[in-house]
């Protein structure tokens, strides 16, 4: 007997790719494959991290392009620190340098270095930065394995400071290789000398770490001027007697031709103006 008659199932027809859509992933493909993709989607990654970080912790510590570098928000007074390294300065366009409200109201001038060293722009930089407003502070190099009285003599007989001006400073940044205890012996003659005779209670200046290894709790007294760089807020208790924080050492000024040092006061300016010499 013949078989019943099967049934086949209809055979499908093959879907077949249109040339242009195979074109098309094969580009797709190589795109996903090529180092420069991943590049700008790392990129794309990096760019809204830091702008989730700056809208989150560091939004008290911008950018302001004028000057390149970030600045501390919550202070109202700023200024530099300038030494023979920045050359020959135009005071004038530093005091017109005006970034969203950042301007500079005072320098901290080098003056002098151990027993002999006058620093070569110190005169015309004392001279010329008040005449254009920027209130002006004195500094001493301080060389600990020098007599520390006999460069207090040296540095006042160099600066003649007057009301208006910035009280002494005194810059300490190493040992030089003397010993912590000698090194602040030395300095301790230098400071009791410089506030007998200029009636002035001098500034220290000095880095964080130096302060922290050697400083802290030995000059509690003084006033402080501290280095401690890029951050958005100095690493030193509330408590302490600091007064001056120097938060960057790449900042462009106008009428400068190197990088600069630029610090902020801790105070408004009303403190500011009554901290001067009177």
């Amino acid at each position: 007997m013949a078989p019943a008659p099967r049934k086949r199932k209809p055979v499908k027809k093959k879907k077949t790719i249109p040339l242009q859509l195979k074109f098309a992933g094969i580009v797709v493909a190589l795109i996903l494959l090529s180092p420069l993709y991943y590049g700008y989607i790392l990129k794309s990654f990096s760019s809204a991290w830091q702008w989730v970080s700056d809208i989150g912790e560091d939004t008290d510590y911008r950018t302001y392009e004028s000057y390149g570098i970030k600045i501390p928000k919550k202070y109202t007074v700023h200024g530099i620190d300038v030494s023979y390294y920045q050359g020959k300065i135009n005071w004038k366009e530093v005091s017109r340098m005006n970034d969203d409200g950042v301007k500079i109201s005072f320098a901290f001038i080098k003056a002098t270095e151990g027993l002999t060293r006058v620093d070569r722009y110190f005169s015309r930089n004392w001279r010329e930065a008040p005449k254009v407003g920027i209130v002006c502070g004195a500094y001493h190099y301080f060389r600990p394995r020098k007599d520390g009285k006999a460069q207090a003599k040296f540095f006042l007989q160099v600066v003649n400071a007057e009301d208006g001006d910035l009280p002494p400073v005194v810059d300490i940044e190493e040992l030089d290789d003397s010993t912590p205890e000698k090194m602040r012996g030395e300095l301790a003659e230098f400071l009791d000398y410089v506030e007998v005779r200029s009636r002035q209670k001098p500034i220290i200046y000095t880095g964080l770490k130096f302060y922290q290894d050697y400083l802290e709790g030995y000059f509690d007294g003084y006033p402080l001027w501290i280095a401690h760089y890029y951050k958005s807020k100095l690493g030193i208790s509330v408590n302490s007697n600091w007064l001056f924080w120097q938060h960057s050492d790449k900042a462009k000024v106008n009428g400068i031709n190197h990088p600069v040092d630029f610090n902020v006061y801790r105070m408004d300016s009303t403190a500011f103006r009554q901290y001067l010499i009177r």
